[in-house]
């Protein structure tokens, strides 16, 4: 590893993504009429920090508590947030210093946000708090924060935040605290280039040596490195994974204020069915060694190539008399070239609308499909809706085919009743990385 400067490494103070984020999340239901009428405001705050004991005849350094506020619904428009800070519960641990949007009294204050934001997916902050720990304070020592908010907005004029709902806890520790600034996202890469990432410096803001340190790299199904180092091992995607994982083990020592950086730039091949992409890099102290302040262990580098993915649904014909079941399988396929995974918010990577065939009901339906009303509001009763959403995985790799096996019993023979197939993304209309929207409708004709 080489040395480079501190100043090339902004401890910005960014949670990053674990392995964990790779993996699959839940796809949200609908809002319903009732949920686009209320809101609510919300703090964001980290649930804990922890400090460093202040050297002996000197001052702690300031650590960073970014506090946020956010409300739920984009109907309506917040304005005039005001936070109120309690430090009180840090009397004897840790000192707080105010920005310039609070105006303290004591140990509270209270700071002004002009305009409250909708909740998005990531995290932004406009209460910059700084804390370290008081001279006195000793290893272990603890306190809380507390916070409270009001904002003017909101169905009723005004919002609050749930009471006695949000704090943080303030440790007094002792030892390494290493950190990756967040790279910026990659636009536009080229597939089948290669191309080199930012850099992945490792800083330790904490009071001890790091003696050594770990590096954990996850890369999605569209990336390969093209960059190997001796002290790292490489684990390809196994069966039903879309990830490489890599594990390194490097014996530099990082000494407090000093950054390190990887022993040659990273270089990662863009493969030719790359389009939304992500390498999540986490560094940890080795040897055993904790590493006192964890939110800034891990980033996520965000690549989007520029590609397409043409999404079709193949739907078919059947026939049958009044009173049988008959089986109707309809598909979805990606014809590529590139694959498409949502691996950061574990959206579905499409959802199949199937309205059902006049005079036929569902009573064989797949496990992914979920019954709706036509309007698509959720119903209790699995078999017989008339409309069912069918959910695709978070990902879907080029030029595959999924098969929705349905079975339609025929309770009136109707000449051609039709079911309307429909491909779409869980929130939206249409996919933007789609060259051909017009086959991503289709039908299921019953007795033509």
């Amino acid at each position: 590893m080489r040395p480079v400067s501190v100043s090339r490494a902004l401890r910005l103070g960014a949670t990053g993504a674990a392995a964990a984020a790779l993996t699959a999340g839940l796809a949200a239901a609908p809002a319903s009429a009732e949920d686009e009428q209320t809101d609510q405001l919300w703090i964001q705050v980290p649930y804990e920090r922890t400090v460093t004991v202040a050297p002996a005849g000197g001052s702690a350094r300031y650590r960073d508590l970014p506090v946020g506020l956010h409300h739920d619904n984009s109907t309506f428009t917040v304005t005039d947030g005001r936070l109120t800070v309690d430090a009180s519960g840090l009397a004897g641990v840790a000192e707080v210093a105010w920005p310039d949007n609070c105006v303290p009294s004591g140990s509270t204050a209270v700071c002004s946000v002009p305009e409250v934001p909708v909740q998005g997916w990531g995290y932004e902050e406009q209460v910059k708090l700084k804390v370290r720990a008081l001279p006195e304070a000793a290893s272990g020592a603890q306190g809380k924060i507390t916070y409270e908010a009001t904002a003017q907005g909101g169905p009723d004029g005004e919002l609050v935040a749930p009471h006695n709902s949000f704090d943080t806890t303030v440790t007094v520790g002792s030892g390494p605290d290493l950190g990756v600034a967040p790279p910026a996202k990659l636009e536009g890469a080229r597939p089948g280039s290669t191309v080199t990432t930012p850099s992945f410096a490792v800083t330790n803001t904490g009071n001890e040596p790091a003696n050594g340190f770990t590096v954990q790299m996850w890369a999605t199904y569209g990336l390969g490195f093209a960059t190997k180092y001796p002290s790292c091992a490489y684990t390809p995607p196994g069966t039903g994974s879309t990830v490489t994982r890599v594990s390194c083990a490097f014996d530099t020592v990082v000494a407090p204020g000093a950054t390190v950086d990887l022993p040659e730039p990273l270089k990662l091949d863009i493969a030719k069915h790359a389009l939304y992409e992500r390498l999540d890099f986490g560094v940890e102290p080795a040897g055993g060694a904790t590493d006192i302040q964890t939110d800034d262990n891990n980033v996520s580098f965000i690549v989007e190539a520029a590609n397409k993915a043409d999404f079709a649904v193949r739907g078919g014909t059947v026939r049958g008399k009044a009173g049988t079941t008959v089986p109707a399988t309809f598909s979805f396929l990606n014809r590529g070239p590139a694959w498409v995974s949502h691996t950061g918010s574990g959206d579905p990577a499409a959802v199949v609308e199937f309205r059902v065939p006049q005079g036929t009901r569902a009573t064989t339906v797949p496990d992914s499909c979920e019954p709706r009303t036509l309007t698509g509001a959720p119903l209790d009763q699995r078999l017989g809706a008339p409309r069912y959403d069918c959910y695709l995985p978070f990902w879907v790799k080029q030029h595959t085919k999924v098969d929705f096996p349905f079975a339609l019993t025929i309770d009136t023979v109707l000449k051609a009743a039709t079911g309307k197939l429909t491909a779409h993304p869980d929130w939206g209309t249409s996919f933007p990385f789609d060259p051909n929207p017009r086959n991503n409708t289709s039908k299921l004709v019953v007795n033509p």
